[in-house]
């Protein structure tokens, strides 16, 4: 191939016949379409993306180029800038939903990071914006070293590009890792040139070279088409033919790192002042050929480097009249050539020439720094408190270890040890967690309070121990306690307050009034070291019945200052509003962020993120989009080994499954959370089981049983203390208790409810318990005042299944004492709710109490939900014994998005596993073929 120029005009170019027709068949196709170019360094990877830019502009197409660089490999969204800078000034034409997701990446204005599908889908709106006039092309080089943020957009982009007039053409190298690896985009291999167009290609750029330099070139480039271009230059002003050995040596490298050393050989002939300004461009990812540094100010500029141009290291792009490095090879061989103190200097400098760009300048003084230094340990802070807060908790671990090794003392290596541990094991990296704090221990000591907190973390999410973990942790409170006491220090220090937090956690899993009690006590001998944070998360997540009132106004107000607290915060704050059922004030903030944590964040806080979701969920009706959050919970759950996690979601899909009339499913996932929570003495999933039992027996009609399991939370008239579930259950006991003659018991409980205050903790405690009152009401005065109450409750619409419920007994009593007519009014809201929800056992119950009124026969609009043409495609698939792995590679689709789609599938035919998938499948065309033969 003829001309390496890096985006230059490249001449004629020699063979790659098959590579050509079939980029111009790609630049040429009517619709838009990804493909990604994989070879080895100096294949001709470049000058091949350079063809395909100037067809594409030769077909009227606008070419936007972009390329990874090493040194920018770590700053988050660095790449995708580049790709989008021209296009930024289109932002405005967006919505403002839009264009706040870019403010957010780009820095514009504060704002929650966005997920990968939220960017993907907010830059495939600006790219149609950006192609509305013109088709556009996308040409990225380098692509193994963009950042991972922005390589993750574009793999999502690239997968949609489909029926657009975008396109996007990558160029990786197979020597080097990147996520385009994992993307499922088409790719175009990149091969070494024949023999004979080897041959070719030097004849042409070399015509009058020696034989036997010719021949040992040759021998040497293996077809690498920078090798043919470079290597006869290395005998410039030589005379003779040379053995191969004085070429770049025959030691078994590999061939881009003996081209390295060709480049080596002459930097080392330049000054070092111009060696000086190469290693900062190196080390600062300057120098990327034509239009891909289009962000002004980003990079450090070269200057008077005229002397690298001359000697073949650099070129001088046509465009911007920039030094750009004349190939990836030549940075690299700038930086390794340079030693360990002119690198560090060098670093030092670009520090200072990026000292207003938090996470660029702690790059460099990470790089830079050797010795302890406080200073430059508290900048890697800020930029891991600022990655923290956007999403990048794996990114935050690195900084805070970096800012652990410069520490000046052992104090603050050991707590910057113990941050980056703790932000590990929310990012479900438990292992790593337990090293950084194995690392952080004093000489000769075998364990510490941060170890303890990791260790905590680990045995909760993996194994579910409450027992001996909470006896650990309340030890090492006890001995901060009395350590801080004795100090005279009243301030609570920050270790302190996790390991508290961590107990409350602990305490609420185990659901048991004895551990409660335990932590209460201790907390209560704590004064003021215990935060107002902690006080808030111990009234609410203990007993929300007895100490919850206090909190709903703080955990209300706390919803409108999301952004400015950590992932974990977020996440505990959410699970306060739970209890006080006012979690939807949270929820938008939570499906903003839970997609970055679970990529690149906390990825345990996300899952608990995931599990808050599916409950808001399940609460306002959205049952279908609960289960599709309920599976991806369960299955990264299972896939992290966080086995707390998994049996948590079992035991809400189990609750979701009973509220649907799906007895049977719902029978099985409740006894796998209770067989593993029962024996480790986790009440709060073994209550979520006996509730989920409790439901699908009165969805059934089974009301003996459902007085059974609704007992088991909580005895009739009283709310057994630290049982959250016991005033989750109230219409519950109150419908089983009456069904099955047990009318005092029932009564008493609904006054119990009364008597305790619930309507003050909760608006769904408030609903079901005038509910409960008027379904128990002794005569019809107070009964209809009761449901009046609870019908015009101004959060009644927020719970439509409890609502109908109270509906539906609403019209049962009317029907009663005043007529069949009166009773419909009530009934036809009821069964219609019911019907919307999916909530088949109660939706059959309301209608046959319409039908007991007279009303005429209505058929039922439930029927099973229809797979898409693509959810039908992987059904059939994997039914066919195909893996996941498998399915995406015939689909074009990553193996998790091919999990995505089965997780919604298996609901929606009823099933709840794989082996299932055939029989359902014969069945549903059985049904549409009846359903044809009906029409």
């Amino acid at each position: 191939m003829a001309g390496l120029q890096r985006w230059g005009v490249t001449t004629t170019m020699v063979g790659r016949e098959d590579e050509q027709a079939k980029l111009v068949a790609f630049v040429k196709s009517a619709t838009g379409q990804a493909l990604v170019l994989r070879g080895e360094a100096g294949v001709g990877k470049s000058s091949l993306l350079s063809h395909a830019a100037a067809l594409a502009e030769q077909e009227g197409h606008a070419v936007i180029r972009a390329a990874g660089v090493e040194a920018e490999s770590a700053l988050p969204y660095a790449g995708l800038h580049q790709f989008l800078h021209p296009l930024l000034a289109d932002v405005a034409r967006l919505d403002d939903g839009t264009r706040a997701v870019f403010d957010a990446v780009f820095g514009g204005m504060q704002g929650d990071p966005p997920s990968v599908m939220t960017l993907g889908i907010a830059v495939l709106g600006l790219l149609a914006l950006g192609a509305a006039q013109r088709p556009l092309l996308l040409v990225l080089d380098d692509g193994q070293w963009l950042d991972d943020a922005s390589a993750d957009v574009c793999g999502f982009v690239g997968r949609r590009l489909a029926g657009s007039p975008v396109k996007l053409l990558v160029a990786v190298r197979t020597d080097l890792t990147s996520r385009f690896d994992t993307a499922a985009l088409p790719e175009l291999p990149v091969a070494a040139l024949a023999d004979e167009d080897a041959a070719r290609l030097l004849d042409h750029r070399y015509p009058k070279l020696g034989r036997q330099v010719r021949r040992t070139v040759l021998d040497q480039a293996q077809g690498n088409p920078l090798a043919l271009l470079e290597l006869p230059a290395h005998f410039a002003g030589r005379s003779g033919d040379l053995p191969a050995e004085e070429l770049i040596g025959r030691d078994g490298a590999p061939l881009p790192r003996r081209l390295q050393r060709l480049f080596g050989t002459r930097i080392a002939a330049l000054d070092e002042r111009v060696r000086t300004e190469l290693l900062m461009g190196a080390l600062d990812g300057a120098g990327t050929p034509s239009g891909t540094d289009a962000v002004p100010g980003t990079r450090y500029g070269m200057r008077d480097a005229d002397a690298a141009v001359a000697a073949g290291l650099l070129d001088i792009e046509v465009v911007t009249g920039h030094f750009v490095f004349r190939h990836p090879l030549v940075r690299s061989a700038v930086v390794q050539m340079a030693t360990p103190n002119q690198r560090r200097a060098a670093h030092l400098a670009l520090a200072q020439v990026h000292r207003e760009n938090l996470e660029r300048r702690a790059t460099h003084l990470a790089a830079a720094t050797v010795d302890p230094d406080e200073d430059v340990a508290g900048v890697l802070e800020a930029a891991a408190e600022s990655a923290t807060r956007r999403g990048g908790a794996l990114a935050a671990v690195a900084w805070l270890t970096r800012a652990a090794e410069l520490s000046e003392n052992h104090a603050g290596r050991s707590r910057r040890l113990a941050d980056a541990a703790f932000v590990a094991a929310h990012a479900a990296r438990l292992g790593q967690a337990h090293r950084l704090v194995q690392a952080g221990l004093a000489p000769g000591s075998t364990e510490s309070t941060a170890s303890v907190l990791a260790a905590g973390y680990q045995a909760l999410y993996q194994d579910g121990d409450v027992r001996s973990t909470h006896r650990q942790v309340s030890a090492a409170i006890e001995t901060l306690r009395d350590a801080r006491t004795a100090a005279g220090s009243a301030e609570p220090e920050e270790v302190l307050t996790r390991l508290v937090i961590l107990l409350l956690a602990i305490s609420q899993y185990s659901g048991d009034r004895a551990t409660w009690e335990s932590t209460h006590e201790l907390l209560a001998s704590m004064g003021d070291l215990v935060t107002e944070r902690v006080r808030l998360y111990s009234g609410t997540w203990s007993d929300v019945t007895r100490h919850g009132a206090d909190w709903a106004e703080p955990v209300r107000q706390a919803a409108a200052n999301l952004p400015d607290l950590e992932p974990w915060d977020v996440s505990r704050h959410a699970t306060a509003a739970y209890h006080l059922d006012i979690l939807s004030h949270y929820r938008p903030h939570l499906q903003r962020v839970v997609d970055r944590e679970l990529e690149t964040g906390a990825m345990a806080t996300g899952m608990v993120m995931l599990h808050q979701i599916m409950l808001d969920q399940m609460a306002v009706g959205e049952w279908a989009e609960a289960e599709e959050t309920g599976q991806r919970g369960l299955a990264l759950a299972t896939e992290r080994g966080h086995h707390l996690f998994a049996a948590q979601s079992r035991a809400y899909l189990a609750q979701l499954a009973a509220l649907r009339g799906q007895v049977g499913r719902a029978r099985d996932l409740q006894a796998e959370a209770d067989a593993w929570a029962r024996p480790r003495g986790l009440g709060f999933l073994t209550q979520v089981a006996d509730s989920a039992g409790a439901t699908a027996a009165l969805s059934s009609g089974d009301y003996e049983t459902a007085y059974l399991y609704a007992i088991g939370i909580t005895q009739p008239g009283t709310f057994r203390p630290y049982a959250y579930q016991a005033s989750r259950t109230l219409l519950d006991l109150v419908e089983a208790a009456q069904h099955t003659g047990r009318v005092e018991q029932a009564r008493a409980h609904a006054l119990a409810a009364r008597d305790a205050g619930l309507p003050s903790v909760s608006p769904r405690l408030g609903l079901i318990t005038y509910g409960a009152l008027a379904m128990t009401a002794e005569n019809e005065r107070e009964a209809v005042e009761m449901f009046g109450r609870a019908e015009s409750h101004p959060d009644a619409a927020r719970f439509p299944f409890e609502l109908a419920r109270i509906r539906l007994a609403h019209g049962i009593r009317v029907r009663h004492v005043q007529g069949l007519a009166a009773a419909r009014q009530y009934l036809v809201p009821a069964a219609e709710a019911f019907e919307r929800l999916g909530a088949v056992g109660w939706a059959e119950r309301a209608r046959a109490e319409l039908r007991a009124t007279g009303a005429p026969p209505r058929a039922s609009t439930l029927k099973p939900a229809s797979l898409t043409w693509q959810e039908r495609r992987i059904a059939d698939l994997a039914a066919g014994g195909l893996t996941n792995k498998e399915i995406g590679e015939r689909m074009h689709l990553s193996p998790r998005t091919v999990s995505s789609h089965l997780y919604r599938v298996f609901p929606k035919l009823g099933i709840t596993a794989r082996a299932a998938l055939r029989d359902a499948l014969s069945r549903t065309e059985a049904l549409s073929r009846t359903d044809v033969a009906q029409v």
